[in-house]
């Protein structure tokens, strides 16, 4: 057996793995860093030619994990071709995390989402700027060396409303991505008359991965010096967050009126929003832009929900260096997260593959009625 975790967004440490019912393993933690949660590898030789072997592998620092809320009820991934990622049965027991799996191939692949590589990412820019309606730019580069993508849609005009949308600040959160396929599908798609009209209503700057470095070094919460990015707004520097300066600068420069910044829960099995409502000028209309995507939200897509959140946050008390609550305060803007579960949705539970990149890219897809719903109004 071999165990390998040197490939893009790869994470694992191999304690032992002399025998397939005992393999001991570590996840590694973020760079500069103490968060980990994120895993993804390789198990080879773990199927003879004829029958696989029953695997048991236990990852043994679980309990130091960045969110231990997140083991329970969780169920890891596995895929053999790396396009179908399936459930395979978990349990947290004693502090560690044990996954029992026994391969039909001579390779699998072993994750804590679905992954969303650089690779795939860079397709999907190069994709994206075919259309006619798109700009592909770069804002700047990370402490890594790898550009920052945007993707501009639609030419700015009077009347037209300037909309920002970011995802995996976090890049372990892979499903952000995930979300943004499907959302950057459809918009961009001539046939379907919501994603024509928003376009002709406004200017969409999009951000799909808002940390390259740390996608691509297996991070849960971090870029590559350690820096939480959604705890920079406001403070950033180009020595140690570049990705969120360049961000701050370009949403400085163009205006903001609707920003939407798509993360991930470890622990709760929901789809659901956090607003700014903790913001010292947070208004009653501001209130009700927030109330309106949520309500219109739910009308599109069953998947998503207002009953179970995070909850308010007084006003006045908000930590204004979270991009929602950065933005929202700075550009007095209809601002949220959105966050997507790592286990499922608890609501529609799918027992064969759980919360997957289909059913976030159909998120991400189902949001443009929401945003036609209340774009008028901002």
């Amino acid at each position: 057996m071999h165990i390998t975790q040197n490939f893009d967004g790869g994470n694992i440490v191999v304690l032992s793995a002399n025998t397939p019912e005992n393999i001991r393993l570590e996840i590694r933690k973020d760079n500069e860093s103490d968060f980990y949660q994120w895993f993804y590898f390789r198990l080879s030789g773990a199927h003879d030619g004829i029958k696989g072997h029953d695997c048991v592998m236990t990852i043994e620092n679980a309990a130091g994990s960045a969110f231990t809320g997140g083991w329970e009820n969780y169920q890891a991934r596995a895929s053999y071709d790396r396009e179908e990622w399936f459930l395979v049965p978990t349990r947290y027991v004693d502090g560690k995390l044990i996954i029992e799996h026994t391969p039909e191939f001579g390779s699998v692949y072993y994750a804590y989402f679905a992954p969303y590589s650089m690779e795939r990412h860079a397709d999907l820019i190069a994709d994206c700027q075919m259309h006619p309606d798109v700009r592909a730019t770069v804002l700047g580069q990370t402490l890594d060396g790898q550009d920052i993508d945007m993707l501009t849609v639609g030419v700015p005009a009077k009347g037209k409303k300037t909309m920002w949308i970011t995802a995996r600040q976090h890049p372990g959160e892979i499903m952000a991505e995930w979300w943004m396929e499907g959302f950057l599908s459809r918009l961009l798609d001539d046939d379907d008359p919501t994603a024509r009209m928003l376009r002709d209503k406004c200017v969409f700057h999009i951000v799909p991965n808002m940390n390259p470095d740390g996608s691509r070094r297996g991070h849960l919460r971090t870029n590559a010096c350690g820096a939480n990015l959604n705890r920079e707004w406001g403070v950033a520097t180009m020595e140690r967050s570049p990705e969120v300066f360049l961000v701050m600068a370009a949403m400085q420069k163009s205006g903001v009126d609707f920003c939407l910044d798509v993360h991930g829960d470890e622990a709760l099995p929901y789809n659901f929003i956090a607003g700014a409502e903790g913001v010292p000028s947070f208004t009653k209309q501001g209130a009700k832009w927030l109330n309106d995507f949520q309500e219109a939200y739910k009308r599109f897509s069953p998947d998503f929900q207002t009953k179970h959140g995070y909850g308010d946050t007084p006003k006045g008390t908000a930590n204004l260096t979270y991009a929602t609550n950065y933005v929202a305060e700075e550009h007095g803007c209809l601002a949220m997260t959105l966050e997507m579960p790592f286990k499922d949705n608890i609501d529609l539970p799918d027992p064969e593959y759980g919360w997957s990149p289909e059913r976030s890219a159909k998120l991400g897809a189902d949001v443009l009625g929401a945003i036609l719903a209340v774009v008028d109004d901002l």
